[in-house]
């Protein structure tokens, strides 16, 4: 039986095995071909280049990992969060949030404040974590950003969804982000300025209806995009049964 994430410990994975553990551990969780799974040396270069990965271990068992890899954002130093994996019979049980509270509080250590990773635009659960959970904002949108992903429709449907992409910027020392840090409340003070809602179950409609879902995808993208040029930011999000939504605000 999995254990709750109090009993997990959190540390970086040192050794050549750890790290190979890595890579198991995305073949599981991602179902990837090779090609397309960071191995062992892209990983031990990381760490060279002054990145790290944190490994989640129940006992001696590797259960999830967050890979994070040295960058320059924004004029700063930053990190770049390639992955986060939890296996599969570990997840819901808070693991996840404990990687990445444990990725700031090292990257503070390192004396950097910003880590920046993607998401994709239509998943309601990834979109409510990553801003609401954690208190990252959304400034860039990139369409099909990885290549068509022929994997996430019917086969039978021949359509590739392109693999669009939001990118989350997580401030590690913004006023949101301490207070979550903190297991504290917080409070939006401002109105939307407005919003882009997304489908309740985005992987029942591609499986039910992948045209629809190929209508949606370029719906959000086509939002996204001019509320970018208008000057907004995304720094919210409303779970709903019936409509969950992106909250857009003025970026000041």
């Amino acid at each position: 039986m999995s254990k709750p994430a109090s009993d997990v410990l959190i540390r970086e994975c040192d050794t050549i095995s750890e790290l190979a553990q890595c890579v198991a551990l995305q073949r599981e969780v991602f179902a990837l071909p090779d090609l397309e799974i960071s191995p062992v040396r892209h990983l031990v270069v990381t760490k060279n280049a002054g990145g790290f990965t944190l490994g989640a271990f129940d006992g001696n068992q590797l259960i999830g990992f967050v890979l994070s890899v040295p960058a320059y954002l924004r004029g700063q130093r930053a990190f770049y969060s390639h992955m986060t994996a939890v296996k599969s019979t570990y997840q819901s049980y808070g693991i996840g949030a404990k990687l990445k509270w444990a990725q700031r509080d090292r990257s503070l250590l390192d004396g950097v404040k910003l880590i920046k990773w993607t998401f994709e635009p239509t998943k309601a659960r990834n979109a409510y974590f990553n801003l609401e959970k954690l208190g990252a904002v959304v400034r860039e949108y990139q369409e099909n950003f990885y290549g068509p992903d022929y994997s996430s429709a019917p086969v039978e449907s021949k359509l590739g969804l392109a693999s669009d992409r939001l990118f989350a910027e997580w401030e590690l020392e913004s006023k949101k982000v301490k207070a979550l840090a903190a297991a504290q409340r917080y409070n939006e003070t401002e109105k939307p300025a407005d919003s882009i809602n997304i489908p309740v179950d985005w992987y029942d409609l591609v499986k039910r209806d992948p045209l629809k879902a190929f209508d949606e995808q370029l719906r959000i993208r086509n939002e996204f995009q001019l509320a970018f040029v208008e000057g907004l930011i995304c720094r919210g999000f409303e779970r709903s049964e019936t409509e969950p939504k992106f909250l857009l605000f003025e970026d000041k």
